[in-house]
């Protein structure tokens, strides 16, 4: 009767140990973004490219870059504003989480053209 009891002690023991290396939950995920890179230079008094096209909740990743005086790039919509200073590459993500077409600028004041300076975000 002991060694039953001593046997059956030593398998709730080990069952209660054990352990297995279950894998981690996957969660199915129903709509894929990619990520679309764009290389942009601001230059008096525009922005190449002017447009940019995108699908709603794409990750988008700018690479801006003035090319004679300081500018910025300022997306207002996505509370995006990053000054851009002459020869100096700026890294600008964000994901385009809302549809609609929206307007880009430059928000520092760069000349008689400043006014003109602006771009579309077209965002599908």
């Amino acid at each position: 009767m002991k060694r039953l009891l001593f046997l059956l002690t030593v398998l709730i023991l080990a069952a209660c140990s054990s352990q297995t290396n279950t894998p981690a939950t996957t969660y199915a995920v129903k709509d894929v973004s990619s990520v679309k890179e764009f290389t942009m230079t601001a230059k008096n008094w525009e922005f190449e490219p002017s447009t940019i096209t995108v699908n709603q909740g794409d990750a988008v990743k700018l690479t801006v870059k003035s090319v004679d005086v300081e500018h910025s790039f300022a997306l207002p919509d996505y509370s995006i504003n990053v000054n851009l200073q002459p020869g100096v590459e700026e890294t600008i993500e964000f994901v385009a989480d809302k549809k609609g077409e929206f307007t880009f600028k430059c928000s520092v004041y760069c000349g008689a053209g400043h006014r003109e300076m602006k771009g579309t975000l077209i965002v599908k």
